[in-house]
């Protein structure tokens, strides 16, 4: 039987036909397209209901277009992963880097990934770092991957499954958590 993974998140996760491009995964797509960092703590119930063997998080863009500050994102973000560590001690959680997108969003996309790349060890998830398969030198979304400065295109999506992949692989070698040891009470 092959491992399940769920990814959740925004649009660019919806979008995603992920079941078709990793067919060695059984795969569950919860992406909700408009979601925000709040949308799915609100449907953070629906993840943990699949009990999957690992759990895919791409959240954050949304949040930025509706100007919810970087701290705000971050705070979210880290609940979700404390959330699902706490309820779902046994799944593996791969966290990806905010896609970048206009260039008037670099430098908050870039505060946010900062948080969450040293954040995530904190709950036991890995991070995928995104930005250097998908950001041109200023910061945007690589136009060859976009047609509207946000969203992906096929290529876009290529090149982002370059990258997750690999992260897959090693997120499966890796335990899925490091539950606190039991302290026995005289």
């Amino acid at each position: 039987m092959s491992a399940t993974v769920v990814f959740m998140g925004d649009g660019l996760i919806a979008g995603g036909r992920w079941d078709e491009w990793l067919p060695g995964y059984e795969v569950t797509n919860l992406g909700i397209s408009g979601a925000t960092s709040d949308d799915v703590l609100s449907h953070i119930d629906l993840l943990v209901e699949q009990n999957s063997d690992a759990v895919v998080l791409g959240i954050g863009t949304n949040d930025l277009g509706w100007r919810r500050s970087d701290e705000h994102v971050v705070r979210n973000v880290e609940t979700i992963l404390v959330t699902i560590r706490r309820r779902l001690p046994e799944t593996r959680i791969l966290i990806q880097s905010v896609l970048p997108r206009e260039r008037e969003f670099a430098e908050v996309i870039k505060s946010v990934n900062r948080h969450l790349w040293q954040f995530a060890p904190t709950t036991h998830a890995q991070y995928l770092d995104l930005w250097p398969a998908l950001a041109s030198e200023d910061g945007e979304l690589n136009p060859a991957y976009t047609d509207d400065r946000l969203h992906l295109t096929n290529e876009g999506y290529e090149a982002w499954l370059a990258e997750l992949i690999p992260g897959l692989e090693t997120l499966f070698e890796i335990p899925p958590s490091s539950s606190a040891i039991p302290v026995q009470h005289a």
